[in-house]
């Protein structure tokens, strides 16, 4: 069964920590609470880290599409566990099996759909996934734990 919801920027806001330049997901559609969710993030080609990486040539890093699955991945735990982050926060604890297929340029839109592979505890396991055009980019699993600040 599957529940459709979306939320934007000022609900995520409210579920995770991060603020520009580095909050990475900017909506979450399809979320299935304790499941799954869809991130969204439109790459502008403003974005801060591209002045660096590169200038002649501008593409998203890797780690950063990483860190939006992990964005996309903790407002989901939140938002299954029904609340606002107040002191909480979910950090990561491993990255495995990170692999990036194709690069991300400036212009394009990045969907980023997270799964829940195993919850216990405060100690949550996702498989996350990022497209571009309908073409996975980038993939990993990855370990994060909520704690209480």
């Amino acid at each position: 069964m599957s529940l459709e919801n979306k939320i934007g920027i000022e609900e995520i806001k409210k579920l995770i920590p991060h603020r520009d330049p580095f909050l990475l997901v900017e909506a979450l559609e399809d979320i299935v609470p304790h499941k799954s969710a869809i991130g969204i993030k439109n790459v502008l080609p403003s974005e801060y880290f591209f002045k660096g990486h590169f200038p002649e040539k501008p593409i998203m890093p890797g780690v950063l599409i990483i860190e939006a699955m992990a964005q996309t991945a903790g407002a989901l735990v939140m938002f299954s566990l029904n609340q606002d982050r107040g002191d909480d926060l979910v950090y990561f604890m491993s990255i495995e099996n990170a692999r990036f297929r194709k690069p991300v340029f400036p212009g394009n839109k990045i969907l980023l759909p997270v799964s829940v592979k195993h919850a216990r505890n405060e100690t949550w396991k996702f498989k996350g996934e990022a497209f571009v055009n309908d073409e996975l980019v980038a993939e990993s699993i990855f370990t994060a734990m909520i704690t209480k600040g």
